[in-house]
């Protein structure tokens, strides 16, 4: 049976994706620091994500979903302290469990790794300087290893969603989501069962020929 891997599998994208997961008969091992979930892990401790290999056994899939999103602050106010919280999560975390689990979908000629990026990581979003630059971090972390695994049969593909209805966004500051929402030419949020669906195709057998790619889900907000 196929197995996958989703972090921050507890709520929001990450419980929607390990659902539709679940649904294709993918055996899914749900990651997160607390809540429904299958093993209790923090990503940031890269020495606790290496001891997680042998008890989580061999993965497939590999989706990195834990993030969070920071300081909702003018640039000019962020603290260094800001700054490595989040990178610590959303860049520093997406790589340790790729370098823990990557290898083993490397031995067996067969992988998929899909990071969640955002549209922030593009565009840049005003008083979410620390989150917009984490995300740009985790697409060209994802471009760098597809190019390097190209060869190896594993892909590694992200998605940059637009905003979406998720536990995450609970503290972005009202004036920020209307912001980023307003810019979505659909005028509305996303669904995290309509990114979970994006993640399922990336995740298969009918994704043979695409790694190191970015997938936008943003009801038509991006541009490039």
């Amino acid at each position: 049976m196929t197995r996958a891997l989703v972090t921050g599998g507890a709520s929001g994208l990450g419980a929607a994706t390990a659902a539709r997961l679940t649904s294709d008969g993918i055996e899914v091992v749900r990651v997160d620091l607390s809540g429904d979930c299958d093993v209790v892990l923090d990503v940031t401790d890269e020495d606790a994500v290496a001891a997680a290999v042998p008890h989580v056994g061999p993965i497939d899939i590999l989706v990195n979903s834990a993030g969070i999103v920071g300081p909702n602050a003018p640039l000019l106010t962020t603290t260094a302290a800001q700054w490595r919280s989040v990178l610590d999560v959303n860049v520093l975390g997406t790589v340790a469990t790729m370098r823990a689990f990557v290898p083993g979908m490397v031995e067996r000629g067969w992988g998929r790794v899909v990071n969640i990026a955002s549209m922030a990581g593009k565009d840049g979003n005003p008083n979410l300087s620390v989150y917009s630059a984490s995300k740009a971090a985790v697409i060209a972390l994802t471009k760098s290893a597809g190019k390097e695994l190209a060869t190896t049969g594993v892909l590694v593909n992200a998605i940059a969603p637009a905003v979406i209805a998720t536990p995450m966004n609970d503290d972005t500051h009202p004036d920020v989501l209307a912001h980023i929402t307003n810019l979505i030419p659909m005028k509305r949020v996303g669904r995290a069962d309509e990114v979970a669906e994006l993640i399922a195709w990336l995740v298969s057998d009918r994704v043979s020929f695409s790694t190191g790619a970015v997938y936008d889900i943003s009801g038509g907000r991006a541009t490039y």
